[in-house]
């Protein structure tokens, strides 16, 4: 049985949908550091009781998670760190897990996380966990999450995670393509899929994906909005408008910020609302 949050969206002016869950050790490697200097941070609150506070004073909820990977050599928040957290402040933090699909033990491990009835959803991110979206050997995988009916979020595009470090830090950027989610989104048509980030340098396959798949959306996180290509801007204004959720990328990019660029698009006041909110309260069951 899946709980609800304790969240009034009805008192929410927003939903963050892609927030990380910050190990306090990240900045010790080269990745973090990396990291950083490419995104260039704000000063937020890192440990999970301060990132809730930061979104409750906003009167934001958002949806939190880690992500289970090696690659990079962050050291991560577990899953079960980010469920205790969410449920001290169950009123803005939306929990969501990761698990790395390759492994064998991936279904098990997921339908166990599912079983304790706090889970709201998976995060995946291909170029660091190191598969293409549509291997069937990750498929059982998604069969635990489609039978919950939870969405899973996929980082997609360019990965700011590695760029700088040498070799990449070892991401593959070609993991980061959207149009294998498409198969997925096929082969599991009651799945929810979140494609996550402007899609650089695939937008528009993103964009013809989530036109075509009624269970594919796209969170804008990652990103400042002042960089969102004019077809992303155009499809989320229109075709896309019910489509598109809010999503910041906190820690490395602020809310605050995010915001303020995102109120300099020309962006239609009806829209802008569902963007911001509706469309995320639709898709999460609030």
């Amino acid at each position: 049985m899946i709980s609800t949050p304790s969240v009034n969206a009805a008192a929410l002016v927003a939903i963050d949908m892609h927030v990380h869950a910050h190990h306090p050790e990240t900045r010790s490697s080269e990745a973090g550091r990396a990291a950083e200097a490419y995104f260039k941070p704000s000063d937020v609150p890192l440990d999970l009781d301060g990132t809730a506070a930061y979104f409750r004073e906003r009167h934001m909820a958002c949806v939190i998670f880690t992500v289970d990977e090696t690659l990079s050599g962050q050291p991560q928040v577990d899953n079960e760190t980010v469920l205790a957290g969410a449920q001290r402040n169950p009123d803005v933090l939306i929990p969501f897990v990761s698990v790395d699909p390759t492994r064998a033990t991936a279904p098990n491990e997921a339908r166990r996380l599912i079983e304790t009835g706090r889970v709201r959803g998976f995060k995946l991110h291909p170029p660091l966990q190191q598969f293409f979206p549509n291997d069937r050997a990750v498929y059982p995988f998604y069969e635990v999450v489609e039978a919950a009916r939870l969405p899973i979020v996929f980082h997609t595009g360019h990965s700011g995670i590695g760029t700088g470090v040498r070799g990449g830090g070892g991401v593959r950027l070609k993991y980061g393509q959207p149009m294998p989610i498409d198969d997925v989104a096929v082969d599991f048509p009651d799945l929810p899929i979140v494609m996550a980030h402007p899609s650089f340098p695939w937008q528009d396959e993103a964009l013809s994906i989530c036109m075509h798949k009624p269970n594919v959306y796209i969170d804008l996180s990652g990103w400042s909005p002042k960089y969102f290509p004019a077809n992303l801007v155009q499809y989320a204004n229109t075709q896309l408008r019910d489509k598109v959720l809010f999503g910041s990328d906190y820690p490395l990019i602020s809310p605050d910020r995010w915001l303020a660029d995102f109120e300099k698009l020309p962006i239609k006041e009806d829209v802008r609302e569902r963007i911001l909110k509706t469309n995320a309260v639709r898709l999460l069951g609030l």
